[in-house]
């Protein structure tokens, strides 16, 4: 079906088969590091974590499946009606990996007062962010780059608190993991750009694994 199929895709480069392989396999890897990375962290996260933490870990890895995986269907589906319904489930997922990102870390601070005041600005912007995805797609796109930034770096609000109880190592595989997201967004807002899809998505799934690492950095090898 052509990208007029559906009025939101008029603007929308149709990729080649090449660029549509590039960003399949992207995704493949990606899915593969998170199921590979992920199952590992479970594994020996087991009898070294409090309940409400492998809790949180378990929904951070589910997060992260379910961003990798609509995204993978988002970006390789045709222009449709379909395609249009699950870009409104792959933005919004984004919001749901960031704050799924977040929970694990923040359950660890110890002041309960900065971890319930950092969990409810996540959280809240979470659904907010959600919330416009699903129920106004193709509105606010512009902004919307800003506020997952926003939301990705707000921890730095409380590096502090969080540097008491995470190793140095895993504040700075958080801080590079960050990065890589922040400067994909230059090719995720580069749509003329040939093999966009592929390159933006190599930084995400760069940013994934620097958090996946981290996490484990911090639930399995700082518990050793």
């Amino acid at each position: 079906m052509s990208k007029a199929a559906h009025p939101h895709f008029v603007h929308f480069r149709v990729p080649s088969k090449a660029e549509l392989i590039a960003d399949g396999v992207v995704h493949a890897v990606g899915i593969l590091i998170a199921i590979a990375v992920g199952t590992a962290l479970l594994a020996f996260a087991a009898g070294k974590t409090g309940t409400g933490e492998y809790a949180s870990l378990i929904f951070y890895l589910s997060s992260l499946l379910t961003v990798l995986g609509v995204s993978c269907a988002y970006n390789l589906w045709p222009h449709s009606p379909v395609k249009w319904a699950l870009r409104r489930a792959d933005h919004a997922a984004i919001y749901l990996l960031i704050a799924g990102t977040y929970t694990p870390f923040l359950i660890a601070v110890a002041d309960p007062l900065v971890a319930g005041s950092m969990m409810g600005i996540v959280w809240g912007g979470a659904v907010v962010g959600m919330a416009v995805k699903l129920f106004l797609p193709g509105r606010f796109d512009g902004l919307a780059i800003v506020f997952y930034l926003a939301m990705g770096w707000s921890g730095a609000i409380m590096v502090r608190s969080l540097a008491e109880v995470l190793p140095a190592s895993t504040m700075w595989l958080i801080a590079a993991g960050g990065a890589a997201y922040s400067c994909g967004v230059v090719f995720f807002v580069w749509r003329n750009l040939r093999f966009q899809s592929a390159l933006w998505h190599a930084f995400v799934v760069t940013g994934a694994t620097l958090h996946l690492v981290a996490m484990t950095d911090f639930m399995v090898i700082a518990r050793v």
